[in-house]
């Protein structure tokens, strides 16, 4: 009888996963991303992390539809930054302007929205935001569950800045359209 081959040698070592590596465990709807060549593993969302994504997503899919203004998307759903970096924002949109850049996976996208969770605070505050900057998105924002607060922020030159805080989400991308924050956070 031949030996069993442990599961981690089927796997590329830390460090040297490719796209190719990447995209079965992704197609399987796996909550996954790639980056330097490693895998990482995405936290389960909570309820209310999904209930902030389907209150975002109601409000705002219709008004989309109804401006034929682009395509509105949530995770997981691979979003290529650049060669070997694969995010999975939780929320997203594609203008219509851009429709070109969606295939297979997506390619950048118009606005990237994350909803904070546990573990996942510092790499969507800061890894993400250089990263998101860095690819070109133009909008992204971050929801933050314990605060109860949207930051909004809009790229300027090669990095995003703070739009005005307010207790209404809106923004230029969707003009005509807002959500109160207190819609969005009830409990």
């Amino acid at each position: 009888m031949a030996a069993a081959t442990p599961i981690l040698q089927l796997f590329p070592p830390i460090g040297e996963w490719t796209e190719a590596d990447y995209f079965p465990l992704s197609d399987q709807g796996r909550l996954v991303e790639l980056s330097n060549g490693e895998i990482e593993i995405l936290p389960m969302p909570t309820d209310f992390h999904q209930l902030l994504l389907l209150r975002l997503t109601a409000s705002l899919y219709p008004f989309v539809a109804q401006h034929k203004l682009g395509q509105i998307r949530f995770a997981p759903l691979p979003v290529r930054l650049w060669e070997g970096k694969i995010r999975e924002p939780d929320f997203l949109f594609m203008s219509a302007a851009h429709a070109d850049r969606i295939g297979t996976y997506w390619g950048i996208p118009d606005l990237a929205g994350e909803i904070l969770s546990e573990g996942t605070v510092q790499k969507d505050r800061e890894t993400k935001r250089i990263e998101y900057a860095r690819a070109g998105i133009p909008e992204y924002w971050i929801i933050d569950p314990w605060l109860r607060s949207v930051e909004r922020l809009e790229l300027a030159g090669s990095v995003y800045v703070a739009a005005a805080a307010s207790e209404v989400l809106s923004s230029p991308q969707f003009p005509g359209w807002s959500l109160p924050l207190t819609e969005l956070f009830a409990e």
